[in-house]
């Protein structure tokens, strides 16, 4: 199959909606707006939970607990397969190395190794936390597993 194959799916092209035409068209006269009022109008848009001035619902409630997730830190995760990955002739792998093969992003705060996956060669690796399985795999293919 090349590019200038291929063919849409029945059904994936149709045609544009056209509004205010006429009533024979379906969507004459308000242009499937309704009646007069706000959102009626061009440009109109309403926040979710908007009431119309009247004091909304969500605010009328409790609001009780906590919630941390604007202040979260994001810990990059790694499986041990994942470093069968990087090139033959890395030997030393930490949260840089890995950000530059594309396997973790930059901006997270700290990097987890977990288990899953097999290593077959030796590497020295250097990360916040290590999981149970992940150091012992490490350290049984003759690597090491520093906690930073």
């Amino acid at each position: 199959m090349k590019l200038h194959e291929l063919k849409n799916v029945k059904g994936a092209i149709h045609r544009k909606k056209r509004v205010g035409c006429g009533e024979g068209g379906g969507h004459g006269k308000t242009s499937g707006r309704g009646g007069k009022g706000q959102s009626a109008r061009s440009g109109s848009s309403i926040r979710p939970g908007f009431e119309g001035g009247q004091m909304p619902l969500y605010r009328k409630l409790p609001h009780r607990g906590f919630n941390n997730y604007e202040f979260r830190t994001e810990i990059a995760v790694l499986n041990i397969g994942d470093l069968a990955r990087l090139d033959a002739g890395v030997t030393e792998v930490n949260a840089e190395v890995l950000a530059k093969a594309g396997l973790i992003r930059a901006d997270q705060a700290g990097l987890k190794i977990l288990g899953d996956g097999e290593i077959s060669r030796s590497l020295k690796v250097t990360a916040g936390k290590f999981s149970e399985t992940a150091k012992a795999k490490i350290e049984a293919a003759g690597g090491q597993a520093i906690v930073a």
